[in-house]
């Protein structure tokens, strides 16, 4: 997404509980201090029970070429979040998932900046977990590249996670237990 079109996004503000208190541009919630606002995690398995990971756009507004989760977003101001998710994995990776199929994961609340931006992420989090049997057709302006990790390898001790998101390690270990649980099922 380009910075044009995140001036022209609202998120939604949050208070600390997660209720709703207004609306605010995209681009304006980031800007230092920040302002906390809604988002949703996706975090899909593949039909090898692999953990869909993508690699930012080098055009995205923050944390261009970064590996990050599945996918990620903002729910519009009113927007359920596993609708928001739903949109956000067709717009990122042309994946086909309804809303009702992504299964909540939990929430985390979180604060953190992105040194070459200067932008900063103050979050309530919704994290969504699920399966998908297609391939993903990554839009190029939002994904350079998607792989597929063992969740063993995302869950060892000694993962480096230099070269990625400043918030995939937070969400990833708060996602974890559902994902475990999902790949067992």
């Amino acid at each position: 997404m380009s910075k044009a079109d995140v001036g022209r996004e609202a998120v939604e503000l949050v208070d600390p509980s997660g209720r709703a208190v207004g609306a605010m541009g995209k681009l304006d919630a980031h800007l230092a201090p920040g302002r906390l606002h809604r988002a949703v995690s996706v975090f899909l398995l593949d039909q090898s029970g692999r953990l869909l990971v993508q690699r930012r756009a080098a055009g995205k507004y923050h944390s261009a070429g970064l590996w990050s989760n599945t996918c990620c977003g903002h729910p519009r101001p009113g927007e359920w979040p596993n609708q928001a998710a739903s949109r956000r994995l067709a717009a990122e990776l042309g994946l086909v998932v309804a809303p009702d199929d992504l299964v909540p994961a939990g929430r985390v609340t979180y604060e953190v900046a992105d040194p070459a931006s200067g932008l900063v992420e103050r979050e309530y989090d919704h994290l969504f977990v699920g399966r998908t049997m297609e391939q993903p057709q990554p839009n190029p302006a939002e994904v350079a590249e998607v792989t597929a990790l063992s969740l063993a390898d995302l869950a060892a001790a000694t993962t480096d996670w230099s070269g990625s998101t400043p918030w995939f390690s937070i969400v990833l270990q708060a996602a974890m237990p559902a994902l475990l649980s999902l790949a067992r099922l």
